[in-house]
């Protein structure tokens, strides 16, 4: 999982912010519960101590004390139902006390006293640890007949509230991540839907190249940024579709608009040089003018090309044809041109490497690149031409043992008018376009050309195209 990608960064946002409001609610309603539980269970035992106070203790007095403590006992029977009553005078002397419970999850006898400032007129409640357990107890003041002043103390144990708190704090642990996942799978959900239309997006921007700008990008029809944005994205491209439409144009057009004037200044200049009344100096000026004119005339041919290229005129001529027996051929016409540099033109092709293509483009793939590794090999090198099938490909590849390129031209050998050395370029009548025709036969073809190379040991360039098998249907 990409951990810098948008989806990821808000579902651990979305994820977080959930985890910490989830915790917050679960922690507040925890507490609220459990102190209006508290609450609820000292508010029913004040009740039930001001109830001991107002029936059993007012009407009493001090001599009555033995009949209070046998009234209390057989109305509320504190042992059997689990309670603590215990009834004292103001100076502290016992008046009653509730035995053991039942449950003896306390012992009456261990209940501290109630200071006699702490009660007040009011009921007073209070909670008390009691070992591994807890009472909650509340205490009132009342008054007998005689004037008598006593305290009553009521409480009860507080095992059952907080089992019932343990139970929901057991919920909350189980139920607070539960709710999170489901809460996150499903905000990660949405926040795929969500972001689904871009990656839809940027798969076809990565398909959309020079040679297929009238394609666009889907359109989300959302009414929100999305909308706007791919809509944006599709004028920009109409534009750059305009503009670059625009300069294939002016290329072609300058291309075939330069060929007749070259063509008849080439003629002009061949017919002048065969002037016997020149001198010697004149003819070797109009041999390098016709030089130069020659080489003019190879550089409008090639943007010609590039410029047919472009337009997609390589695709018109589509056949299969066997790639090893044409590599082979072009091998054996080329070896005339490394004869006169003394260089060995090595073919190593196995028959049968069926393609799909236009055969007198990917010869000229196959000349450029024996051209090129014939001039920059010195005399006495190798040149080895190889075609082959690999893993459904056919694969070509050109190696010599020349002066090889450096590693930071190699990023830049199939721009147009790229030359690595251009002043050794230009001795050699290099223009700087062969390999960038090259490279657009092969984008016509859905080939892919990679070049490896190191300075002093050589150059190898791999072609790699589709077997005509696995290739698509040419339309």
């Amino acid at each position: 999982m990409n951990t810098r990608s948008l989806s990821f960064r808000l579902v651990t946002w979305y994820a977080g912010v959930l985890t910490v409001v989830f915790v917050l609610l679960g922690a507040l309603t925890f507490i609220s519960l459990r102190h209006y539980l508290e609450a609820n269970v000292l508010d029913t035992q004040a009740r039930r101590a001001r109830q001991i106070a107002d029936t059993l203790i007012a009407r009493g007095s001090r001599d009555t004390e033995p009949a209070i403590a046998a009234a209390v006992e057989n109305l509320y029977s504190p042992a059997s139902n689990d309670r603590f009553i215990r009834i004292s005078r103001a100076d502290g002397t016992l008046v009653y006390s509730s035995g053991s419970p039942r449950g003896e999850g306390f012992d009456p006898r261990q209940v501290p006293a109630l200071p006699a400032e702490a009660v007040a007129a009011r009921p007073s409640a209070r909670r008390v640890a009691m070992g591994q357990g807890a009472l909650l107890i509340a205490a009132v003041r009342a008054s007998a007949a005689d004037g008598t002043r006593y305290r009553v103390e009521v409480g009860t144990s507080a095992a059952p509230l907080e089992q019932l708190l343990r139970r929901l704090l057991v919920m909350l642990a189980v139920g607070l991540p539960l709710t999170v996942a489901v809460a996150v799978a499903g905000g990660f959900v949405l926040v795929r839907r969500a972001l689904d239309p871009v990656a839809g997006i940027a798969r076809k921007a990565e398909e959309i190249t020079q040679h297929n700008l009238s394609e666009r990008l889907p359109l989300v029809h959302s009414g929100d940024e999305l909308e706007r944005l791919s809509v944006s994205l599709n004028h920009m491209i109409s534009r750059l579709q305009e503009a670059i439409d625009g300069s294939k144009q002016f290329v072609a057009d300058a291309s075939h608009e330069l060929r007749t004037p070259l063509t008849v200044m080439r003629g002009e200049l061949e017919n002048l040089a065969q002037d016997p009344r020149l001198g010697r100096e004149t003819r070797e000026t109009l041999g390098s003018v016709l030089e130069e004119v020659e080489r003019l005339a190879e550089i409008v041919e090639s943007l010609f090309a590039l410029s047919r290229l472009d337009a997609g005129e390589a695709s018109s001529d589509w056949r299969r044809f066997d790639l090893a027996e044409l590599a082979a051929t072009t091998a054996e016409q080329m070896s005339l041109l490394a004869t006169d540099k003394n260089v060995t033109v090595h073919c190593d092709s196995s028959a049968g490497v069926m393609v799909e293509g236009d055969r007198a483009r990917l010869k000229q793939v196959i000349v450029n690149l024996l051209d090129n590794a014939i001039k920059y090999t010195a005399a006495g090198g190798r040149v080895r031409l190889a075609v082959r099938r690999e893993q459904g490909f056919a694969v070509l590849e050109v190696a010599d043992d020349g002066i090889g390129i450096p590693a930071e031209a190699l990023p830049h050998v199939f721009k147009r008018f790229f030359r690595v050395d251009s002043s050794r370029s230009r001795e050699q009548g290099g223009a700087g376009l062969g390999l960038a025709i090259v490279k657009s036969i092969c984008s016509a073809h859905g080939a892919d050309i990679e070049v490896i190379s190191e300075v002093g040991r050589g150059s190898t360039f791999r072609l790699r195209q589709p077997l005509a098998a696995d290739a698509p249907a040419h339309a």
